[in-house]
């Protein structure tokens, strides 16, 4: 195993480093997903339209990227909510790799866990 800093990052790697890419990735995920969800918003205020007939809303994520293509005004706001999930699955799989290149093998398999629990119950999950 491979000995620990006292600021708890792996040897080996600088902890500002590791933290500030992770920092940095959460922060523009924030960013960008408020990008498109302002600006689909806007579009709807603005047209008075979110693109689809009434009562239908996209469920399925090629449903949501083929109507964000299309210029449909939900579906951007969609992309942007869909950014904002993504954004912390993607900050446990930078971590992951982080550990990995550290050699730091427990952490490396609590992450890869997490990341295999985020995605399935992502892949997984149904609307009721």
């Amino acid at each position: 195993m491979a000995a620990r800093s006292p600021q708890g990052s792996p040897e080996g790697l600088p902890p500002s480093t590791v933290e500030g890419i992770i920092s940095r990735s959460l922060r523009w995920g924030v960013i960008i997903s408020a990008g498109f969800i302002v600006l689909g918003l806007a579009w709807i205020l603005i047209t008075g339209s979110t693109g689809y007939p009434p009562g239908y809303y996209p469920t399925a994520l090629s449903q949501v990227l083929r109507g964000a293509l299309e210029g449909k005004p939900l579906a951007v706001v969609d992309v942007g909510l869909l950014i904002l999930i993504a954004t912390p699955v993607f900050r446990v799989a930078a971590s992951l790799v982080a550990f990995l290149v550290a050699g730091d093998l427990p952490y490396v398999l609590i992450s890869a866990y997490v990341l295999a629990m985020l995605l399935l119950s992502l892949l997984l999950g149904r609307a009721v």
